[in-house]
């Protein structure tokens, strides 16, 4: 029995593709993700999306999409506009948008070889295909759309699923380097969920662009959600890194540039970011530079900590220009 005929879905999976009930949420585990904020979050969104006059909605550090997910299934948006400046993320957003169903044979087929190891297979079977991911980027044309994005992106998946906390890391040039997580029954796979994310993609355009690039593209009736790289807020803060590009404090302060230029052209924006005040009051770097703006606060817990006791609960601010 060849790959296809052995690893395929079933024909009724097919079949209900587009029956599925739309309950859609991020497709990797995300540290610093926004899922348990999401019901902080709905009363700090503008009132012209709960009365239906926006109708496109912009993130241009989508990262896990967690905001996304959150607002178009709630409110009436009619395109959505997805950057990123990580190849990996978008190429595997791009591909479940475009081909979800090939995607979930790969992800069937990593499921089934994984999970028939033992552990010590597992572990060689993780650093075995880390490497030949991270080698194979150089073989990835990361602007043209082919049929090896397809279980690049599987790959991808399969990665942050079994890795370590779901950290998606990558040093500097570019490669892939959380270790492999110690999990009896990772979830590999996730179907529903990944033919749901494909149905809401259905309005997106997603893009690999730096976030200046989204003023190119604005619409009138926008709403604007940045999600930022965080500014540190101790020296032990920033050891995780989601590409190969770093976001100092010069990069916060040309993001900030734009979301005074945007909030001249009238679109509704909303900025997640650390808030320095956990560790130093006398900080008022965000208030400089947002000093024209509304600032709120809202109650996050820590996650990348490998000690449960050491995940407290701190603040981040969320500002807003209405």
């Amino acid at each position: 029995m060849d790959y296809k005929e052995e690893n395929k879905i079933p024909n009724v999976v097919n079949d209900l593709f587009y029956e599925y009930q739309v309950d859609a949420k991020p497709f990797l585990k995300w540290v610093g993700g926004k899922r348990q904020l999401l019901s902080q979050f709905e009363e700090l969104y503008p009132e012209d999306l709960k009365c239906k006059r926006i109708q496109h909605y912009f993130e241009p550090f989508v990262g896990g999409g967690a905001v996304f997910f959150d607002v178009v299934q709630k409110y009436e948006i009619k395109n959505a506009y997805l950057y990123d400046i990580n190849e990996e993320l978008i190429l595997s957003y791009q591909v479940i948008q475009k081909d979800v169903i090939k995607l979930l044979e790969f992800l069937h087929k990593y499921d089934k070889e994984y999970k028939k190891l033992n552990e010590k297979k597992q572990q060689e079977y993780f650093y075995e295909l880390r490497n030949s991911y991270n080698l194979n980027r150089f073989n990835i044309d990361y602007n043209k759309y082919s049929d090896n994005w397809v279980p690049r992106a599987a790959q991808t998946i399969f990665l942050n699923r079994t890795c370590f906390n779901g950290l998606f890391r990558f040093n500097s040039k570019g490669a892939f380097n959380s270790p492999q997580g110690k999990y009896k029954n990772p979830k590999i796979v996730d179907e529903a969920n990944l033919l749901n994310v494909s149905k809401l993609l259905e309005i997106a355009v997603i893009k690999r662009a730096d976030f200046r690039e989204i003023r190119h593209d604005m619409r009138e009736h926008s709403f604007v959600y940045f999600d930022p790289p965080y500014r540190p807020i101790s020296e032990t803060a920033s050891f995780t890194s989601y590409s190969k590009f770093n976001f100092e404090d010069d990069e916060q302060i040309q993001l900030a540039s734009l979301f005074f230029d945007l909030h001249n052209q009238g679109h509704k924006l909303m900025l997640s970011n650390s808030d320095p005040k956990n560790v130093n009051p006398d900080d008022n770097f965000f208030e400089t530079i947002y000093s024209n703006f509304k600032i709120s606060r809202v109650d996050a817990k820590r996650s990348i900590n490998s000690n449960p006791d050491k995940r407290n609960t701190i603040k981040e601010i969320v500002v807003t220009n209405y």
